[in-house]
């Protein structure tokens, strides 16, 4: 995989940290490597939006990476939930072709940006960085210089 700057918070130049939600293990293993290559952290995992909103409580994650499409809950109604209990909350959806409306949908919900499965990691980085710097919690690249 691509050797990638690494992005961490501003605040204390920590590493960010990412709750990665999929009902896929393969898919939440292969966002976790992408992140881990970019700096990041993984704080937690969720297979469900059910088990997102918990473990979105525990962890408090600087970025979620949500998949739309699983079983107990949609990441549409698990995105509504996190933002109205955390106004803050930073969900990138990630999506598979043909999901437009949802995406719209969860945009709407408060989700911040998606990313098209099969997520390429240059795709996933630059959108990270965009969400970040987006909010105010600027994420740096390197050692303190700061990204645009």
């Amino acid at each position: 995989m691509k050797q990638f700057e690494a992005l961490t918070r501003k605040k204390d130049n920590q590493a960010v940290r990412y709750l990665v939600v999929d009902d896929s293990v393969f898919a939440r293993k292969s966002l976790a490597k992408m992140v881990e290559s970019f700096g990041g952290k993984v704080v937690g995992e969720a297979g469900d939006g059910c088990t997102a909103i918990t473990e979105y409580a525990r962890t408090m994650p600087d970025l979620v990476l949500m998949d739309i499409t699983m079983p107990q809950m949609e990441g549409i109604e698990a995105v509504e939930r996190i933002v109205n209990e955390h106004p803050d909350a930073r969900i990138v959806m990630v999506s598979s072709v043909g999901y437009q409306d949802n995406i719209l949908a969860a945009l709407q919900k408060g989700a911040r940006h998606f990313v098209q499965k099969p997520v390429k990691p240059d795709a996933l980085y630059e959108i990270i960085r965009y969400v970040l710097n987006d909010d105010g919690v600027t994420a740096t690249v390197g050692a303190g210089e700061q990204s645009r």
